[in-house]
């Protein structure tokens, strides 16, 4: 009996580069099939190509042994082929029925009209066999990204995919959430659906999959059943080479202070918060989704007014009332969603290096070009950033080269205080390991760092100190010898220790 999907030999060329070169990749129904590689390995073009977004060069696709060309996104999907994406392709102000049957709406007989009962009630039959009780008649702008992701899910069921590939669909969930996702894939999969999944998190990878497949430079490095590898073996593939260790070790002596922050609030989002950030160190903050973290940042950024307490930046207070103002006294933050609030992706990449800092490069009224792409040069060589040139626009580079890009615009302002909101969100491992070394770099120049991370390992692995978040309070601060997963999930979830931490 074949697979139910076999891609053999595919090849896709762009101008000056092979992005894939003879893939092949098959998937069985009721598998669960991982896909992994590097940032530019091939994935996101090999789904293309599946999903009828991109066409092949060479090779072929048989789906039930039979051979299938796949021109559009419209042939692929009446052939039972989905691709989810980690963007969300739904309408928010339509509801959870209308969104999970746009476009091939139920009719009333021959009559040009949606029959809406049926389609409430369809709705619910696809919610209920993936058990998950969404209301069908609420907006989607009004669920949480869980909840979202469910709902494309079940819009393919609808379609009766029986190939479904998601790119990243772990990346914007809690650890509860990813929870819930692993149980509607195991639905899918008792159901004969073929699952491709994509991930840069390879701790999930051993946890949902089947079959593991790695690709690198655009070829199949390895495909193996998943208890025939380990997480070294995998980065060994993906990466061409072994990394001593998952995270660079920090050893730095701390310094001085950089920030104090006492009583900082804003509602009930940050209450009465109160840390040091010392220089050489790299300062974490832990917790759930909606603990006040990513808020906390506002605040110091001035991208949000404060209702009270006091902020010091080299033992001099201050009090931004605007993104501009913190970024004249030396602060910057590099936001988690980078490509709606950290960059501009139809410009370039010296432009977008440059553009925060534009009156150091300014010859009378006019930006000096040529000095625009020597600072650029300079940056794209210090960060290690791939691109074919600095006129490239950022929305063709890799997720981690846009991080690069971003970092690289904040070190061009002279930042004394740099906060990394999720900065390997997205990021393939070695990569990660990129930014770790810079981070570190950072803490050992003076500049003072803070991180924010969903990824407990990540936090465990670079900071020097991690504080955590509970309900918009500052919980605990615990010092890298004393930080373990549970001590942190402890104070997460509105716990106590068994002594009380440090601040």
């Amino acid at each position: 009996m074949p697979p139910l999907l076999e891609m053999r030999g595919v090849t896709k060329r762009y101008p000056g580069v092979l992005a894939l070169d003879s893939v092949s990749f098959d998937l069985a129904g009721g598998e669960v099939h991982c896909l992994v590689g590097e940032n530019g390995a091939g994935k996101s073009t090999l789904m293309k190509i599946l999903s009828g977004a991109e066409g092949k060069d060479a090779g072929e696709i048989r789906v039930d042994g039979k051979p299938l060309n796949i021109s559009s996104p419209a042939e692929a999907q009446a052939a039972g082929i989905s691709i989810i994406y980690q963007d969300f392709k739904l309408v928010p102000a339509l509801t959870v029925a209308e969104n999970i049957f746009l476009g091939h709406e139920p009719r009333r007989g021959r009559a040009p009209f949606v029959d809406r009962k049926r389609m409430r009630e369809l709705s619910k039959q696809v919610l209920a066999q993936l058990d998950e009780p969404i209301d069908v008649d609420v907006p989607v702008e009004s669920l949480t990204t869980a909840q979202r992701q469910i709902v494309e899910i079940a819009r393919v069921v609808s379609h009766r995919a029986r190939i479904v590939a998601m790119d990243e669909p772990s990346a914007p969930l809690t650890e509860n959430e990813l929870k819930k996702l692993f149980e509607v894939i195991r639905v899918l999969r008792g159901e004969g659906v073929g699952v491709i999944y994509i991930s840069h998190r390879l701790e999930e990878i051993f946890e949902i999959g089947d079959r593991v497949t790695v690709l690198r430079d655009g070829k199949v490095i390895n495909t193996c059943n998943i208890h025939e590898a380990d997480k070294r073996s995998l980065i060994r593939w993906m990466v061409g080479r072994e990394l001593e260790s998952e995270f660079p070790t920090v050893g730095l002596t701390r310094g001085e202070e950089i920030l104090r922050v006492e009583s900082l609030s804003r509602g009930s989002s940050v209450q009465n918060v109160a840390f040091t950030l010392y220089r050489a160190e790299v300062f974490g903050l832990a917790g759930l989704v909606g603990a006040g973290r990513s808020e906390l940042a506002r605040l110091i950024f001035g991208a949000d007014k404060k209702d009270g307490g006091k902020m010091f930046l080299s033992g001099k207070e201050i009090s931004p009332q605007s993104p501009r103002e913190a970024i004249d006294l030396g602060i910057g933050l590099l936001t988690e969603d980078r490509n709606r609030y950290g960059l501009i992706m139809q410009m370039s990449v010296k432009e977008n290096i440059s553009l925060s800092n534009l009156t150091a490069l300014l010859r009378g009224l006019f930006v000096d070009k040529k000095k625009e792409r020597e600072v650029a040069s300079q940056y794209v060589d210090l960060l290690s950033i791939k691109t074919p040139s600095m006129s490239q626009r950022v929305e063709f580079l890799s997720g981690g080269n846009r991080q690069k890009v971003v970092l690289a615009r904040w070190l061009f302002t002279k930042s004394k205080l740099l906060i990394f909101d999720e900065p390997t969100a997205g990021i393939d491992v070695g990569v990660k390991y990129e930014i770790y070394n810079i981070i570190k770099q950072l803490a050992s120049e003076g500049i003072g760092v803070v991180v924010i991370s969903s990824q407990l390992p990540e936090l465990l692995g670079i900071c020097s100190r991690i504080g955590v978040m509970c309900e918009g309070k500052l919980v605990g601060v615990l010092s890298q010898r004393e930080a373990t997963q549970e001590r942190v999930m402890t104070l997460a979830t509105g716990g106590t220790l068994e002594q009380p931490t440090p601040r």
